[in-house]
């Protein structure tokens, strides 16, 4: 079973999403990357991605990950307020902690094009 199954499918990434920018946008190390964006379209493009990074059908027609940072000038501190948004979205959706550890997983294997070292 995919983690996207074994979390709940569609429902539970469109939650996740949705828990995950609102700790984002109050979250002052990394909120100001999101001033100028579409937040709509930036949920839909997250939904898909996530969807599909956690083996559930895929949608994803957006760039790579290098690509998609390139130019902003991520730092660790960045990676890791974001990281850390995602692991307080998961616990607070109760999220049992072995689909934690595979999704922070999944989060630290495209940790050096996020930040495009």
């Amino acid at each position: 079973m995919s983690v996207y199954e074994a979390i709940g499918g569609e429902a539970a990434v469109n939650a996740a999403v949705d828990v995950f920018y609102r700790k984002v946008l109050l979250d002052e190390r990394i909120s100001e990357f999101f001033d100028t964006v579409d937040m709509e379209e930036q949920h839909r493009k997250q939904k898909a991605f996530l969807t599909m990074a956690f083996g559930g059908p895929n949608a994803y027609t957006g760039k790579d990950m290098r690509e998609a940072h390139a130019g902003m000038n991520l730092t660790e501190e960045h990676f890791t307020a974001v990281a850390e948004a995602l692991v307080g979205t998961l616990n607070d959706l109760e999220v049992p902690q072995n689909y934690i550890d595979e999704i922070v997983g999944i989060a630290l294997s495209v940790k050096d094009d996020v930040l495009n070292v």
